[in-house]
């Protein structure tokens, strides 16, 4: 069990300066466990409570925690595209806010100094929204239906679109010229409607977890060539939302919705070092989805 602690911030300024302060003291992206906003815009982010606790997290760990606030709004993750474009992913009611920016621009800030280009959160039910921010300019990417973004470093963005089966793809050239009504569909599923995606590509390959199942899709060269490797047929109660790089799967579950997931719960490790979607298939067939 990971000991936590609670940063409060009364306005973006003060969580710019909370977090520049703690970047010289040495934290770094992975310690970023929580992100979100209360009713009143306030920001907290939940680290670890010992710094010596850091080396061993990753994604997959940080998506099997339980959320630590009730009555929030949630960040799932901040990908810096390029110059001061960000990308953001989480509760669709953080948009109200107007901190959302410095927060927005700030943790990008922070991932570039450290090398990085993405930070994630941990796993939490919410209805989903995602942001295209550049500088002042923010474009709410779900008035189009586009959620769940997922970054291809170079290439460009992949998305699901709310109530659709399809997965779509914007070029790196848009992303950055704010051309946002270029998104192409390069996949089609035939499980349903896609209520998520995995949260970043792995070597390049990313989960779909659909309504009556799960695929894993090979991004050979988006958008052209993009191949189906496995699938799982499921009740669609089972969504992998994660994994650690050659380790387990960070599998959550919730009620599937025609537009996403409802009561989703914090995800599980399913699988060991090394563990591919067709042996976490055959780990979750033995598995009770009841009983998730």
């Amino acid at each position: 069990m990971l000991d936590t602690r609670t940063l409060h911030y009364t306005s973006g300024f003060a969580f710019v300066r909370g977090l520049q302060a703690m970047r010289k003291g040495g934290l770094k992206p992975q310690e970023l466990l929580f992100l979100a906003f209360d009713q009143q815009g306030d920001v907290k982010l939940e680290i670890p409570a010992d710094p010596n606790d850091v080396d061993h997290i990753r994604v997959g760990h940080k998506l099997s925690l339980s959320p630590p606030y009730e009555q929030m709004f949630y960040i799932d993750s901040v990908q810096a595209v390029e110059g001061n474009v960000v990308i953001i992913n989480g509760d669709r009611r953080v948009g109200r806010f107007s901190s959302l920016v410095d927060v927005a621009t700030w943790i990008s800030w922070f991932v570039r100094h450290a090398g990085n280009r993405s930070v994630f959160f941990g796993c939490t039910p919410h209805q989903p929204g995602s942001w295209w921010i550049k500088g002042n300019e923010v474009t709410p990417l779900h008035s189009s239906g586009f959620v769940d973004i997922v970054m291809s470093k170079g290439l460009g963005l992949l998305a699901r679109r709310s109530m659709d089966h399809r997965l779509y793809f914007l070029h790196w050239k848009d992303i950055v010229t704010g051309a946002l009504d270029r998104w192409s569909p390069i996949f089609s599923s035939d499980l349903g409607n896609i209520l998520m995606l995995e949260r970043r590509l792995a070597n390049p390959r990313l989960v779909l977890s659909c309504q009556r199942g799960l695929v894993e899709v090979h991004l050979l060269d988006p958008p052209d060539v993009v191949e189906e490797t496995n699938r799982l047929e499921t009740s669609g109660n089972l969504a992998v939302v994660g994994r650690i790089k050659d380790g387990a799967f960070a599998v959550t579950s919730g009620v599937p919705m025609e537009w996403g997931y409802d009561n989703l719960k914090p995800a599980k490790l399913v699988g060991s070092r090394g563990c591919s979607f067709r042996q976490l298939r055959k780990q979750l067939q033995h598995l009770d989805e009841e009983d998730w």
